[in-house]
């Protein structure tokens, strides 16, 4: 079996501030590094335990420069940096290549109370939403999966958007590390969280078969920006059009073609 892991960090045990999830802040930035990469070697050790013969890992934070490689099992390659390609978080991806996708450190969707970190792709925007659900960088990341035929068994993150995650996909194996309180987490303790981790790695790898993810036949994006001017600047993308001042809006029955937009409308 071949996994895919992809890696965030506002999701990360114990997190709460944006100045931990930045190399610019490295006194309060470097803890949070540390956890981050005991969550992800976690996974792989979980994912070795359960029989996985290979192991690529995208990291998907900011600079994606977050993971320390050397605390890695040694069978695993990582994606460092950003290719620039509309598959972003998840790049390294393809085509009958992957058997699962797995994700750490994930955060509930922009306007979400479940994490004072809450947003999806950048802080430009007010919420997206997909076919009228508010879309997290989890949902977008999971119909990539499932686009390119790999089940979803497994996320770590916080608890709304575990909750999420068990009703999209029911198999689902979670591990809820934080719940958000307003500007606060309360979070489990970290060693126990990097535990949770392997086990529900391992666990969540013999039911595979169960977390297919099924794609919409058709997909509506309605992306709510901040400030009127940004979203008129994004409006122009083809095929893209303004519902009043800050909602740029577009449609298309092709996953990759909503990648697309995603990828130019919502970069920074």
């Amino acid at each position: 079996m071949k996994v895919f892991l992809s890696a965030d960090i506002e999701g990360t045990c114990g997190i709460a501030d944006w100045c931990e999830t930045e190399r610019s802040t490295p006194y309060d930035y470097n803890y949070f590094r540390k956890q981050m990469t005991c969550e992800v070697a976690a996974a792989c050790e979980g994912a070795l335990a359960a029989g996985v013969d290979e192991i690529f890992i995208k990291d998907a934070h900011d600079s994606a420069r977050n993971i320390e490689t050397s605390q890695l099992p040694e069978c695993a390659r990582i994606m460092r940096g950003w290719t620039g390609d509309p598959l972003s978080m998840m790049s390294g991806l393809d085509h009958a290549s992957f058997d699962a996708v797995l994700f750490t450190g994930y955060h509930a969707w922009a306007s979400s109370g479940g994490n004072p970190l809450s947003h999806t792709m950048n802080l430009q925007n007010e919420y997206v939403t997909l076919n009228g659900v508010r879309m997290s960088e989890f949902l977008m990341n999971a119909y990539t999966a499932g686009y390119y035929g790999a089940a979803v068994p497994f996320l770590s993150g916080d608890k709304a958007l575990c909750d999420f995650a068990q009703e999209m996909i029911p198999g689902i194996t979670t591990v809820a590390v934080n719940e958000g309180f307003g500007g606060a987490v309360v979070s489990m303790h970290p060693q126990a969280a990097v535990k949770a981790i392997r086990e529900g790695v391992k666990k969540a790898l013999k039911n595979v078969k169960k977390c297919q993810v099924i794609l919409p036949e058709h997909f509506d994006t309605v992306i709510r920006f901040q400030k009127h001017k940004v979203a008129y600047s994004k409006s122009f993308y083809p095929g893209a059009w303004l519902e009043d001042e800050k909602n740029v809006c577009f449609s298309s029955d092709d996953w990759y073609e909503m990648l697309r937009f995603f990828h130019f409308v919502l970069s920074d």
